[in-house]
């Protein structure tokens, strides 16, 4: 290797940023280049800083990762992706593999692991941590990690419920107890999933598709 790998972080905590950011900067094989706070302005970065790699944290408000994940693709981004979270669900962890994440391990990872972790994503290999691997097994073992039999995760089916009804992000929040930022981030994954541009358009389509409860 020519130069260090130019890698740009994505998380929306600060302070774990930037223990990060130190942390990777003590790596000798690496250059932090940039640094954002969620996935749009995450896009911003990397178009003005060309990194090698993004290391992506899932769960962020606005653009969580797998979407900035999917949008990277639909640009036809050879960027590699790390994802590095704290996210063991399957959704997320499907979800970004789907989209097309590089890798993905946890934020437990110790140091020389993450080190490694990405001099194999700059090497072009697949990385997971061990904790991920069992369900990863599990869905490929069961042939729907290209073709899931169910499109939305229970959580995205009760919020499209709530969209057919025409409930606001307000009022979805406070039927399905959880914040704001989580109803939207549903909702963006819901749009991306039926390809909608538009709420409307999300309720229309998976009605054609079966998918929404009349």
């Amino acid at each position: 290797m020519s130069g260090k790998y130019r890698l740009v972080v994505v998380d929306d905590h600060a302070l774990f940023r930037r223990g990060l950011i130190s942390l990777l900067e003590e790596m000798p094989e690496f250059d932090v280049v940039g640094e954002a706070s969620d996935g749009e302005e995450a896009l911003k970065v990397i178009a003005q800083r060309h990194p090698d790699i993004a290391l992506v944290d899932v769960n962020m408000p606005r653009m969580d990762g797998i979407a900035l994940v999917q949008a990277l693709r639909r640009q036809k981004s050879a960027l590699k992706v790390l994802m590095l979270t704290i996210s063991q669900e399957d959704q997320d962890l499907i979800g970004a593999i789907r989209a097309g994440a590089n890798g993905y391990i946890l934020k437990n990872t110790e140091p020389e692991d993450l080190r490694k972790a990405l001099l194999n994503i700059a090497e072009g290999k697949g990385v997971l941590s061990p904790e991920v691997v069992p369900p990863v097994l599990g869905v490929m073992q069961r042939g729907t990690l290209d073709s899931s039999p169910q499109l939305l995760s229970d959580r995205e089916l009760e919020v499209l419920q709530c969209l057919a009804e025409g409930l606001t992000t307000q009022q979805i929040a406070s039927r399905l107890f959880i914040s704001e930022n989580t109803v939207k981030t549903h909702i963006r994954h819901i749009l991306d999933k039926l390809e909608a541009s538009n709420r409307t358009e999300a309720v229309g389509k998976a009605t054609q598709l079966g998918i929404l409860r009349r």
